[in-house]
């Protein structure tokens, strides 16, 4: 009876130890003929057992001819003689039932990692156990990952072996996307560098993310320290991996993001900003660049506890602030209106404290961020001076001063406002103005048109009017960013328009 294993031991050495001891335990060999022929002539023939383990096993072309040629009541039967003869050791259970399968699956041997296999396609008997117990059990796979990454780096000139170790525990993902993740960055993720296993690693990521299309199980397992190893490897140029794995890599990378980030961005995000923002330096490739600026900006926007992250690293990395600042000056229309709120006391801080250099002896990279904050607060202020609005506000205001005059005057002549029509060609305007506003035209004719308006198109109107309603408010949702401008900056521009007006009013006069 061999003994059951150790949980010291790693999966793949205890059942290479028990595939050693297999021939003697399990599957006697054949005695030679010579010794045959002498046992025949002097005895009669024994009968062969049962499930015939006294006979050489069929040789296979490919695995999966062996595993259609696999007597499943005969292995039925293997297992419950060795359970009832080991009611309470389930190791050994596992022992015999691989032996078995190893030797009835008579197949060329493939090489470990089944890369050239679609899932679930283990090559004998030992890979088939393995497999049926993580894909059971996956949680077993991660007792003890410390102990099989110190195996895979003493083991790494042995790629084969580090291979299968990988496929091993890797088994345990297909089941349980969060056990996945926690092998591949226990034991994965760390020999990534390797150019023997870099391959196998990053081909399993994506297989494993491409299987777990809901992602919401796999949050809390990634954090900043396994996140930005990630970022690197997939935006720094001539790192360990080659190319065309990095171009692999950068495409899974949006999906590890949303990992990293978890459930609560709002809530974790300031904890990646400082490796966000140290890794924005000007010399950065540009692809890399252009990642790191739209992830703080994210940080910044859904997670408040970012800006105040910022205002204590600020005079660490003015060089990086630098970028950023210039990254939301450019951006400014497009951002959130609570970030553009928030930004304006962090800024403000910056101001003080580059003053505060100044004092001190001044850089170049101060002056760059002064005059960006300074930027920004103009943008903070208004976004420039609204001539379109203005001219539509002096159109308006013209139109109603002209009828107000017509009114009160009762005529058109002798008036300064025809001289200015007519060297303005608008004469013809004004006087329709003037036709339409005549009270007895409105006298005579409105009455009419008012009772045939309401006949005519009174129901369609009471729709259109409720459709109207519904278009307004969409509008109104959809451009709070601009009501929120015209609540800010309406006061100011009144106050110019009247300006405007009073200094046009005493021109005219004169």
């Amino acid at each position: 009876m061999t003994e059951p294993l150790k949980m010291s031991e790693t999966i793949y050495e205890g059942f290479e130890k028990m595939g050693k001891k297999q021939n003697k335990e399990q599957v006697p060999p054949a005695p030679p003929p010579e010794q045959q022929q002498k046992s025949s002539a002097g005895k009669q023939p024994k009968k062969s057992p049962a499930n015939g383990a006294g006979q050489k096993p069929a040789q296979f072309k490919s695995l999966e001819e062996a595993l259609k040629a696999l007597d499943v009541s005969e292995l039925q039967q293997q297992l419950e003689k060795s359970q009832n003869l080991f009611p309470e050791n389930p190791s050994v259970w596992v022992k015999d039932l691989a032996g078995y399968l190893n030797y009835k699956l008579q197949a060329p041997e493939m090489e470990p990692t089944l890369s050239n296999h679609s899932y679930g396609e283990p090559l004998h008997g030992y890979r088939i156990c393995i497999q049926a117990i993580l894909l059971d059990k996956p949680k077993i796979a991660t007792l003890n990952l410390a102990n099989y990454l110190e195996l895979l780096r003493s083991h790494q000139n042995r790629p084969v072996k580090c291979l299968t170790i990988m496929w091993a525990l890797g088994q345990a993902g297909f089941s349980d996307l969060s056990q996945g993740l926690k092998v591949w960055l226990g034991i994965m993720l760390p020999v990534l560098g390797i150019k023997t296993l870099s391959s196998y690693a990053i081909a399993y990521l994506e297989r494993l993310l491409m299987l777990h299309a809901n992602l919401t199980k796999g949050f809390g397992i990634m954090g900043p320290k396994e996140f930005f190893p990630l970022l690197d490897f997939a935006y720094m140029p001539k790192n360990a991996l080659s190319p065309s794995l990095q171009e692999q890599l950068r495409r899974l990378y949006p999906r590890l993001k949303v990992l990293a980030f978890g459930a609560k961005p709002e809530c974790t995000l300031h904890t990646y900003f400082p490796s966000f923002l140290s890794r924005a330096t000007p010399h950065c490739p540009d692809e890399m660049k252009r990642e790191l600026l739209n992830s703080m900006t994210e940080c910044l926007s859904l997670d408040p506890q970012s800006l105040g992250v910022w205002r204590q690293l600020y005079t660490k990395h003015l060089s990086q602030s630098s970028l950023l600042l210039d990254s939301l000056f450019k951006s400014w229309n497009t951002l959130p209106p609570k970030l553009r709120k928030n930004l304006q006391e962090t800024i403000q801080s910056f101001k003080m404290t580059n003053e505060e250099m100044k004092s001190s002896g001044s850089s170049q990279e101060v002056m760059e961020c002064n005059a960006l904050c300074s930027k920004l607060q103009l943008k903070m202020k208004g976004r420039g001076f609204p001539w379109i609005r203005l001219l539509l506000a002096m159109m308006v205001f013209a139109a109603g001063f002209i009828v107000h005059d017509i009114r009160s005057q009762g005529s058109f002549k002798g008036q300064y406002q025809p001289k200015l029509c007519k060297s303005t060609h608008i004469l013809f305007i004004v006087r329709l103005i003037q036709y339409c506003f005549s009270f007895s035209w409105l006298e005579k004719n409105a009455p009419y048109y008012y009772s045939e308006a309401v006949t005519t198109v009174g129901p369609v109107l009471e729709v259109v009017w409720e459709k109207t309603k519904i278009v307004f408010a969409f509008i109104a949702e959809q451009c709070s960013d601009l009501i929120l401008w015209v609540k800010e900056n309406a006061p100011r521009f009144v106050e110019w328009v009247s300006q405007v007006i009073y200094h046009c009013y005493r021109y005219t006069t004169k």
